[in-house]
């Protein structure tokens, strides 16, 4: 990738007007998932402690870790502000729409819910946890390699972790109320919101840069290729984990999917929250902005609903069953 590519995809310049509008739609998501989630759900941990622990180290431990990783290695071919969307693409929890993958991929559903309900929980520590950790780690590890250096850049943990307490900590709690006292309401709204939060997400990535056609068509190749190589990292962790410890085939499948597919939107509504990464946010500007980051969460939430359907499709028709 050339220098001017990457300038360019960090030049892009995304408005957050309509910010409030972002943050109900993504907590009106997150209520979705949690319809979801019951109590009953986490007794999977203490049923099949095996599989459901693994997937949460899958997801939570080794992803952010290993993508950090490969940051490093491509730190050549991309921008620290590429770098930082890979590592909080990472940090974020599954996706809500991983239920379906594993169903319609015959994994282990049951297991996925599981997974999806404690990685969402755990997200509310762990996202700016792991994005604070790694992302200042890169940045640490950048401002010593790259010419010239970059500029101080602090990731703001305290703010990623308010936000996140009120956009998925609220929503998830009521959600989880829903599926605990009006089950069949639940039940009847689940899927229609599962829908309509990839609806969501694909208009508020349109909405987000429409004023930047030109310049996301010009790099969309470079783009593409960063969050292929990075996905294709994220479903060969989970598959590998569960293969290592010998889990069922069923159980792999889930956890493909599961550290495969992440919640991009809420590294989005993260981005376009000017609280956290404003044109204040320590000199960034100087560094051409931080379009790199909202590319990559962007792409990565339209890319693993294509590559996930995919996997499903390949494991849903594989001859290995078990």
């Amino acid at each position: 990738m050339t220098q001017e590519t990457i300038a360019l995809i960090d030049s892009i310049h995304v408005d957050p007007a309509g910010t409030t509008v972002l943050n109900i739609v993504l907590a009106f998501i997150m209520f979705g998932v949690a319809l979801g989630i019951r109590p009953s759900t986490f007794k999977e941990v203490f049923l099949k402690p095996k599989s459901v622990i693994l997937g949460v180290v899958s997801q939570i431990v080794l992803l952010p870790m290993l993508t950090f990783l490969l940051a490093l290695a491509m730190n050549r071919w991309i921008s620290p502000m590429i770098a930082l969307g890979m590592i909080l693409v990472a940090s974020c929890p599954g996706g809500n729409i991983s239920n379906f993958m594993s169903s319609l991929s015959k994994a282990n559903a049951e297991l996925s819910v599981s997974l999806t309900a404690i990685s969402t929980t755990l997200a509310v520590v762990m996202t700016p946890a792991n994005f604070s950790f790694w992302g200042s780690l890169y940045l640490d590890f950048a401002g010593k390699h790259m010419a010239g250096g970059i500029p101080e850049l602090v990731i703001p943990f305290r703010e990623v972790f308010n936000t996140i307490v009120v956009l998925l900590g609220i929503p998830l709690a009521l959600g989880m109320l829903c599926s605990h006292y009006l089950p069949e309401l639940a039940k009847k709204l689940q899927k229609p919101l599962q829908v309509l939060s990839i609806v969501f997400f694909f208009a508020i990535v349109l909405i987000a840069f429409s004023s930047n056609v030109d310049a996301f068509l010009k790099c969309i190749k470079y783009i593409f290729l960063i969050v292929l190589i990075h996905n294709l990292l994220a479903l060969g962790t989970g598959y590998l984990t569960g293969t290592v410890f010998k889990l069922p085939y069923r159980d792999r499948r889930t956890l493909t999917i599961e550290t495969g597919i992440q919640n991009s939107g809420l590294g989005l509504i993260l981005l376009f929250n000017p609280q956290i990464f404003d044109e204040t946010w320590t000199n960034v500007a100087l560094m051409g902005g931080n379009g790199g980051m909202v590319v990559i969460t962007a792409w990565w939430g339209i890319w693993h609903v294509i590559s996930g359907l995919t996997v499903s499709f390949l494991f849903r028709h594989s001859k290995h069953k078990h």
